[in-house]
Order: C-alpha cells, then structure tokens, then sequence
C-alpha cells in the first residue's frame, strides 16, 4: 500500500515540478517575460491581476512541490 502511495506522491511530484517551472518562466522580470506573450503586458491594471493570480498559483504549486519532495524524503523505501 505504501509503495502505491509513494507512486502517486512521485507523479505528483514530477507535475508539480513540470508546472512550477512553467509558472516562474511566466512571471515578467525586469523588462518583458514570456507572460506579456500571452497578454499579460496589454494593461497596466489586468497586468497586475494576472500577476497577482500568477503568483497565488506558483506559491500553490510550490507548496505542493515541496510537501511531496518532503514526503518521498522520508517515506522512500
């Protein structure tokens, strides 16, 4: 039953990466990132939103990221 567990924490964990990756090369930077690509730059105000929810869901998938490296850490076998 654990290794099962551990099979699912491991596929999650290998998403959540792939996904966080994928979030943080969406962020702006200093100039222009890949998000104003995708319409993030057409306005001052609907940019800082999609920033802001940018952000919520890199935190997000962060968290996730870590709880289950963390998980695989200590119930590996």
């Amino acid at each position: 039953m654990l290794q099962v567990v551990n099979v699912v924490v491991l596929v999650v964990d290998v998403l959540a990466g792939l996904f966080l990756i994928v979030f943080i090369l969406l962020h702006s930077g200093k100039g222009s990132g890949l998000s104003d690509m995708f319409g993030g730059g057409a306005g001052l105000s609907a940019g800082t939103a999609m920033e802001r929810r940018l952000d919520k869901i890199t935190v997000v998938t962060a968290i996730v990221f870590g709880l289950s490296t963390f998980w695989l850490a200590w119930k590996w076998s």
